[in-house]
């Protein structure tokens, strides 16, 4: 199944190869005559397309089409060539065409917050909040990590998933 659908990908690889130099399959200048075929632009490009869309590495991304390495080689010749640049202008044009783009009146605005799960992470044990407790009754004991129960919520055979280890700061 393709990342995105092909009436938004087709036009979008017809306007982005219109400003790609031709090349050969194979390259001519190969001491013996031979050599791998260069793998297609639009193999690369329908890849680049699902690193954006997945946001994962390289890596994942990566199959028996196509390498890691081709992916970022290609990736670097496009943008010395500038035709990222290019195509970029080209769907801002294009936006502006259809819907109407108008930069002048844009506000952006933003927050950032803490998760609440983040006091649960087995690295919360390294904040110094359980130093900052004024006092509490009992001995200080340093949190503890404990691993899934077998059989609870955390085995991995249960519906709800592996959670991860638990952290417990007082007994």
């Amino acid at each position: 199944m393709p990342v995105l659908p092909p009436w938004l990908t087709d036009p979008l690889w017809d306007q982005f190869a219109a400003l790609l130099p031709e090349r050969p399959t194979v390259d001519p200048a190969h001491p013996l005559g031979c050599h791998r075929r260069r793998i297609s632009d639009r193999i690369v490009f329908d890849k680049l397309l699902q690193l954006l869309r997945f946001g994962c590495p390289y890596q994942v991304i990566a199959d028996t089409t196509c390498s890691a390495t081709t992916i970022r080689n290609r990736r670097d010749e496009w943008i010395r060539l500038g035709a990222f640049a290019r195509l970029k202008q080209i769907a801002l044009e294009s936006y502006d065409r259809i819907v109407g783009l108008v930069l002048d009146q844009i506000a952006v605005d933003g927050s950032i917050t803490k998760a609440p799960a983040a006091a649960r992470s087995p690295a919360a044990h390294l904040s110094t909040a359980v130093n900052r407790t004024p006092a509490l009754p009992g001995p200080r004991t340093r949190p503890t990590i404990r691993g899934p129960d077998p059989g609870g919520a955390g085995h991995p055979e249960c519906p709800r998933g592996r959670r991860g280890p638990r952290l417990h700061e007082w007994p």
